[in-house]
């Protein structure tokens, strides 16, 4: 079921926004050559302890998941690209990381992730990144009443194709509320002009994730991590939107001069 959120409902929102975008401003100041994946997840759970926060991460097990998640945050490495299970993993030059973060802050979820290059970056890897967060812009740009939900999604594939990349359907954004996950979905490529009509109060998260050179995707044995059938690399990014009468509001926009948007 699709549910708005009155105004009111919205501005109890933000502070689950502004919490998600610390934490992953933090983590990505963090993570450089020689830290751990499970030092990050760590960091993560004592900022959610530290903040009174709830993880939407660590009992969650849908049908794909192999067990609970178990951990806080997802850490996705090179051509792995989403649900990225910590491990012990120690980062390397010029490693690319997805870091995608879920928290509840007083009933309220948002939901967010980035890609960054750990060390010296790949120009590729730069690219990617680029296309990726150009898809979350022009996504977040048609997310405005009298809109339909098949814009974003065409927003965002056409950039991926101008890009020359192909554009996997199986997972994209949703809705965002007192849970993590809920209706409607939201996938990265479309027909505009279809599907549910964009009113005040739809709460999204908006979320490109490309591949270098394919759209085929394959599972660890985790059950959670998913990578590239071909082992290219991989970029993710995500914003938790809300649409107002005013315009598209990004309740987790980050520190520009720390780590992107």
């Amino acid at each position: 079921m699709i549910e708005l959120r009155t105004p009111a409902q919205i501005e109890q929102m933000r502070p689950a926004g502004r919490f998600v975008a610390d934490v992953l401003t933090r983590l990505a100041s963090a993570a450089e050559v020689g830290v751990n994946l499970l030092e990050l997840d760590r960091l993560a759970h004592d900022m959610i302890r530290e903040r009174g926060a709830e993880s939407c991460y660590i009992d969650y097990h849908p049908s794909f998941g192999a067990s609970p998640f178990g951990h806080v945050l997802c850490t996705s490495v090179n051509d792995a690209v989403l649900h990225g299970l910590p491990h012990d993993y120690t980062l390397v030059d010029g490693d690319l990381l997805s870091l995608d973060f879920a928290a509840s802050v007083d009933g309220w979820v948002s939901d967010s992730a980035l890609s960054v290059v750990v060390g010296s970056p790949r120009e590729e890897d730069l690219q990617l990144i680029e296309t990726a967060q150009r898809a979350l812009d022009a996504g977040i740009a048609a997310a405005v009443p009298g809109n339909r939900l098949g814009d974003i999604s065409h927003a965002i594939g056409s950039v991926a194709r101008a890009a020359g990349l192909g554009v996997n359907l199986q997972f994209g954004g949703h809705g965002v509320g007192r849970t993590m996950h809920g209706d409607p979905h939201v996938p990265n490529d479309g027909r505009p002009g279809r599907g549910f009509p964009l009113r005040p109060g739809l709460v999204i998260a908006i979320e490109p994730w490309f591949l270098h050179t394919t759209d085929e995707i394959v599972f660890d044995a985790d059950g959670w991590t998913i990578r590239s059938a071909d082992g290219s690399r991989g970029a993710h990014v995500e914003h938790t939107v809300a649409i107002t009468a005013d315009g598209p509001l990004v309740l987790t926009t980050r520190d520009e001069a720390r780590v992107g948007r």
